[in-house]
């Protein structure tokens, strides 16, 4: 009977994991590990110190509701059956979804830009552009990353031509355009701005951030006035157009009907003794006209005050439950988080150093070894 070979099962020692061995090699690798740490916190100490300083002013408001939409007492039994009657409403405005689309917008934006603002150390106001054109100075953190991190797109800037309107493009066209200048700070505008709708509670946020106080809540306060200005204008354009409309029936209809008066009053005047059948008939003629007149008008005026109701009943009403205060503590930097972070990030470098080093001297030594071998 054929004996069976058997071997037995080796373990490769080097496969498995030598805690006090790689405890060993951090240990003899301290003084790296400490230089990184010392190095990463010195530069996190100087990013901390030389951060500018930032405030956020902020305002919480809750949009109108339309209460006399369609379903309105069912719309909360219709969405648990899964049917949606907000497009039945009769509500002509907007969703408060759509609110961080008009803030991005240009035309917002760019009226946003001359916001006048109480800057520290000017004896006037002046506009948000104007600030950030030829005022505001970004400190030496910011111009060590400008010439830096962003010299290749001030190298861009350089080679490309200003800003002007593009070519083809007529001055009295409607078409908006934007300098460079515009664009940059726009995108600024971008960052400093920010828009937080809640959709479960129904509430907007609203938030701005500037290296002072006062300019972060006078941003702040006419962002949340521009923006209530063109919801209110979007919800009664319609209302609106039509109020337009009978307003200029309305003075069309006053003169007309103020000449047809004028008129049967000369008339009657110049014939006051005269008893012929043409000036009875035409007496009538005039007083008929007169009546017609005076009907139109006196029915323009009742649906001229009607749309003027209309039109207020139509401007939503804003709630607002934070309104806008000067910050008094700043927002950024926390200074304490980023020696934190950066004293964190240095110990991970530090050891990262360490096993690395371990790493490629053990594939040197095997590699060595193996080609003593051949």
């Amino acid at each position: 009977m054929a004996q069976q070979d058997t071997k037995p099962t080796l373990h490769n020692e080097d496969d498995e994991i030598d805690l006090i061995a790689l405890a060993k090699t951090g240990w003899e690798g301290r003084k790296i590990v400490i230089k990184m740490v010392l190095i990463f916190m010195a530069i996190g100490l100087f990013i901390a110190i030389l951060s500018p300083k930032e405030f956020t002013a902020s305002t919480t408001m809750v949009p109108a509701s339309d209460s006399k939409k369609v379903g309105g007492n069912l719309s909360g039994l219709a969405s648990l059956a899964g049917i949606n009657l907000g497009s039945m409403g009769g509500d002509s405005g907007i969703s408060p979804t759509l609110y961080p689309q008009i803030v991005n917008s240009i035309p917002f934006q760019k009226e946003l830009l001359q916001t006048p603002l109480t800057i520290d150390g000017q004896s006037k106001k002046v506009t948000y552009s104007q600030y950030y054109t030829d005022i505001y100075s970004p400190g030496l953190l910011g111009y060590l990353k400008k010439y830096t991190i962003g010299l290749p797109g001030i190298i861009i800037k350089a080679i490309k031509p200003a800003g002007v309107t593009p070519s083809g493009v007529d001055e009295g066209n409607q078409l908006l355009t934007l300098t460079n200048e515009e664009n940059e700070l726009i995108k600024q505008l971008s960052d400093q701005l920010s828009l937080d709708v809640n959709d479960k509670d129904g509430y907007v946020s609203l938030a701005a951030t500037m290296p002072e106080a006062i300019p972060a809540a006078e941003l702040t306060q006419r962002a949340q006035e521009l923006l209530q200005q063109y919801i209110i204008s979007f919800k009664v354009l319609k209302s609106s157009e039509s109020l337009k409309f009978i307003q200029e029936r309305y003075a069309e209809k006053e003169i007309a009907f103020k000449d047809a008066q004028q008129q049967l009053a000369s008339f009657r005047d110049r014939n006051q003794f005269v008893n012929t059948a043409l000036a009875q008939t035409t007496l009538e003629r005039l007083q008929s006209e007169k009546d017609l007149a005076q009907d139109v008008y006196t029915e323009l005026a009742k649906q001229l005050e009607t749309q003027q109701i209309q039109v207020k009943e139509d401007t939503p009403v804003f709630t607002v439950l934070k309104p806008v205060s000067v910050p008094i503590e700043k927002s950024k930097p926390n200074r304490p988080l980023i020696l934190v972070i950066w004293t964190f990030l240095g110990g991970v470098i530090g050891i990262g150093m360490v096993f690395g080093r371990m790493f490629i001297l053990d594939i040197k030594g095997k590699w060595n070894s193996e080609g003593t071998d051949i």
